[in-house]
């Protein structure tokens, strides 16, 4: 699961280089991934997520909780790929 938000879904995407003269050669435009540690207060421990700047903002508007059911809803994560931390 590498390169791939694990609250919103977002991956790496594909495009072109264009330079001056128009010429294209393939690029990947990738996400900007954190792996971040947070305090999951309903299970009372430490976990670590990889997430995008977007999924930092959806933790911070919704709430921890309320953003893994959403991603674990969605099929973005499974509840056994979170790691724990005690």
């Amino acid at each position: 699961m590498s390169k791939i938000c694990q609250i919103t879904g977002k991956k790496a995407m594909v495009g072109n280089n264009v330079s001056h003269s128009k010429r294209r050669t393939k690029r990947t435009f990738d996400v900007n991934l954190f792996s971040k540690k947070f305090y999951y207060v309903e299970q009372d421990c430490w976990i670590t997520l990889k997430v995008s700047a977007a999924g930092l903002r959806l933790i911070n508007k919704v709430g921890l909780d309320a953003a893994l059911t959403q991603a674990v809803a969605k099929g973005y994560c499974d509840w056994k790929d979170i790691k724990v931390l005690y």
